[in-house]
């Protein structure tokens, strides 16, 4: 959960709340209460179109991992526009509980949105199962995302997968052999990575 300041479109405290907007597809415009957590934010809605984008024709049907989720922008997004399903990590129990809610509020059901209570790097050591896509948005300026990343590499990722990385600008991140970097933005204090892997 990263300090950002609050993108145009979107309201937030100095110390987290507002509102998150779902940007396309079946929950268009749908706009969910985010609650009052030092740094947390959503990714912006302007970065969330561009990824989605990109991801058009990945998202329906994926089976999603969102690690480090926070507000569920990156996860939530994804089912809307027809993930099959999405496994939503987040270390914090307030804000796993406030995710937990709006997912009810959005009507998906259980067997297709789950969120486990975890650290990421905990979950990762766990036994793997491969996802089509994940995100991974690891608090800032923690040294989390190239260990996470190493991690994926461990049996998390399908044939043919697609990894999203949110990181501060200015990390010189490692990644696994085999990840192509195929988009990047930056936005603020932000930069954003897609990168394609094709298993061998």
């Amino acid at each position: 959960m990263k300090r950002r300041r609050a993108p145009k479109g979107q309201t937030a405290s100095a110390t987290g709340g507002g509102r998150l907007r779902i940007i396309g597809g079946e929950f268009r415009r749908r706009l969910l209460p985010i609650i009052e957590r030092p740094g947390l934010r959503p990714t912006p809605d302007r970065v969330r179109e561009t990824l989605f984008n990109w991801l058009a024709g990945v998202t329906p049907g994926a089976r999603v991992l969102d690690l480090c989720a926070g507000t569920g922008a990156l996860g939530l997004e994804a089912l809307s526009r027809g993930a099959a399903e999405a496994l939503l990590v987040e270390s914090d129990t307030r804000v796993a509980a406030a995710l937990s809610d709006n997912l009810a509020a959005l009507g998906i059901s259980d067997d297709r949105a789950r969120i486990v209570r975890c650290d990421a790097m905990r979950f990762l050591a766990g036994p793997p199962r491969p996802f089509d896509l994940v995100f991974l948005d690891p608090p800032f300026r923690q040294a989390m995302a190239a260990p996470c990343c190493a991690a994926l590499a461990g049996g998390w990722l399908a044939e043919d997968a697609w990894i999203y990385v949110e990181t501060e600008s200015g990390l010189v991140l490692e990644v696994p052999t085999g990840w192509v970097l195929h988009r990047e933005l930056r936005a603020g204090d932000s930069h954003g990575r897609l990168y394609h892997c094709r298993q061998q």
